[in-house]
């Protein structure tokens, strides 16, 4: 498959957009509308004041805004580099990335300031400013964009986790970042100058960044920001907006289909919605498709891969249960568990590895991290899955979410799906803790769908249909609702240590 065009970085795009569509509709977001003329003109008017940072990190703490928009691009063709952080994270979470980043600069929102400027202080940041309602506006600037970055140079500083561990830092170059918005392209062709993408998940993480923000630029369509989600301001943007590329995840899409609002919605602009940040259900997919009319494209990556390797292609064969095929320019395979060198067959389930001109240039500081999950110019995912004979990718769980129950490996993504089959269940979530006989046992929280209720012996029969004894949970829990990320995973860090008695 051929890779569509590449830009040489994300700036160049903004630079095409706005001298091939000047007068268009670049970003919106509550009363604010900018064309691609203005927007450009306010990226190189703030640009103009990030001069000599060139190399350095530029730290931003924003919500879901204009300004974070034009911040993140002015960072980048000042020739510095973007680190996006969790406008929700406390002191205690900021402290380590940004020791870590050593960022020359913080740009933060007014109503963070409390947090951020202590923060900024401990670690030795010396440059901080306040941008947003009641502080700086990015909007009104207007200056030429500065000379392009070298595409090799550094774009982003991604920081990834939050649920295990400590963050990592991810380094991507404007190289990388560029040609994986081509290689999604060449699986989810956008159509120039009229596409209408809303953007509801945080700009900060990856996911949005490349779905929606720099997928608008490359085709140049208009942007819709939401400052923050709710399920009716999405439904009341999908209609008013006319948006017609939605990228969700399967929390959202759960969570929209169930909201009381949801029938009354009008649907007859939106074209094609993506999935991602966790395995989508085929019964999900389905519902979604038959009450919106709208196919769902699922898909998976990344951060470490710029961050999109593979997708359900929107013309071709869409698999229900598959995250699709490579991008072009992508290659994948699966590896054995155990030592990571050997290659299995199709079928066989193993550590998903890929190699692609988007892979990042590794973990900052991390030096061995790096060389255990960059080999030989693979990246090891740590996630598990297999590939049938045309190519399709299926994932199955994190690896290091493998759950050992009396010698057996279980996956709970595998259990997890078997539970959302049942017809009272809204969400599942499944995770191993310690059990005195069997080293491990499964444990299951499970939300209900409104008005339904269940006994546990109802579970238990029902998987029993469906998977083998041993993969069966010794514990079901049902609670109003599971904890989330703030990109809509769910948070089984969460879950591990709650107090159910």
């Amino acid at each position: 498959m051929t890779l569509p065009f590449v830009h040489s970085t994300v700036i160049h795009m903004l630079a095409d957009a706005a001298a091939k569509n000047p007068t268009g509709e670049a970003l919106v977001c509550g009363e604010e509308r900018l064309t691609y003329q203005a927007y450009r003109d306010a990226v190189g008017a703030f640009a103009q004041e990030l001069d000599g940072l060139s190399g350095q990190r530029v730290a931003l703490l924003l919500p879901n805004s204009i300004d974070l928009v034009i911040a993140t691009l002015a960072v980048q063709a000042a020739g510095a580099i973007v680190v996006p952080l969790n406008p929700l994270y406390t002191a205690h979470e900021l402290e380590p990335i940004l020791t870590d980043a050593e960022p020359a600069m913080l740009l933060h929102g007014p109503d963070f300031s409390d947090v951020a400027l202590p923060v900024a202080a401990a670690v030795g940041v010396k440059r901080t400013l306040a941008i947003g309602p009641r502080a700086r506006r990015l909007g009104e600037g207007r200056a030429p964009l500065p000379p392009s970055p070298d595409p090799d140079s550094l774009s982003t500083l991604q920081y990834t986790g939050g649920t295990t561990g400590r963050s990592k830092g991810v380094e991507l170059t404007h190289r990388a970042v560029s040609i994986n918005v081509s290689q999604r392209e060449g699986l989810l062709p956008t159509r120039t100058d009229c596409e209408r993408v809303l953007a509801i998940t945080p700009l900060f993480h990856v996911y949005a960044t490349s779905m929606c923000l720099y997928l608008a630029l490359y085709c140049r369509g208009t942007l819709v920001v939401l400052p923050r989600y709710h399920p009716q301001l999405v439904l009341d943007a999908i209609t008013a907006e006319r948006i017609t590329l939605f990228s969700g995840s399967p929390t959202i899409f759960n969570g929209l289909l169930n909201f009381a609002g949801f029938k009354g919605a009008d649907f007859s602009s939106l074209r094609v919605c993506y999935s991602g940040a966790s395995a989508l259900s085929a019964e999900l997919l389905r519902r979604w498709e038959a009450e919106t009319g709208a196919p769902v494209c699922e898909g998976y990556g990344q951060t470490e891969s710029g961050p999109v390797l593979a997708f359900n292609p929107l013309n071709g064969v869409r698999r229900p249960g598959s995250v699709g095929i490579p991008v072009p320019g992508t290659g994948l395979r699966i590896v054995d568990v155990e030592t990571g060198t050997h290659v299995l067959a199709p079928g066989e389930q193993g550590e998903i590895c890929a190699s692609s001109p988007a892979l990042m240039r590794g973990y900052r500081n991390m030096p061995e991290q790096t060389a255990e999950t960059l080999r030989s110019g693979w990246l090891h995912t740590g996630d598990i899955g297999w590939l049938d004979e045309a190519g399709y990718l299926t994932i199955c769980d994190r690896k290091k979410d493998m759950v050992v129950v009396s010698g057996f490996n279980v996956y709970p993504r595998e259990v997890e799906d078997a539970l959302f089959l049942h017809l009272a269940v809204a969400e599942a979530a499944v995770i191993g803790v310690p059990h005195p006989h069997k080293g491990e046992a499964l444990r299951a929280y499970i939300v209900l769908r409104d008005g339904a209720s269940l006994a546990e012996r109802d579970l238990a029969d029902h998987l029993a249909q469906l998977l083998a004894p041993y993969k069966s949970p010794s514990e079901f829990k049902v609670l109003p609702a599971l904890p989330k990320t703030v990109v809509g995973k769910i948070d089984k860090r969460a879950l591990r240590e709650l107090d159910v008695g």
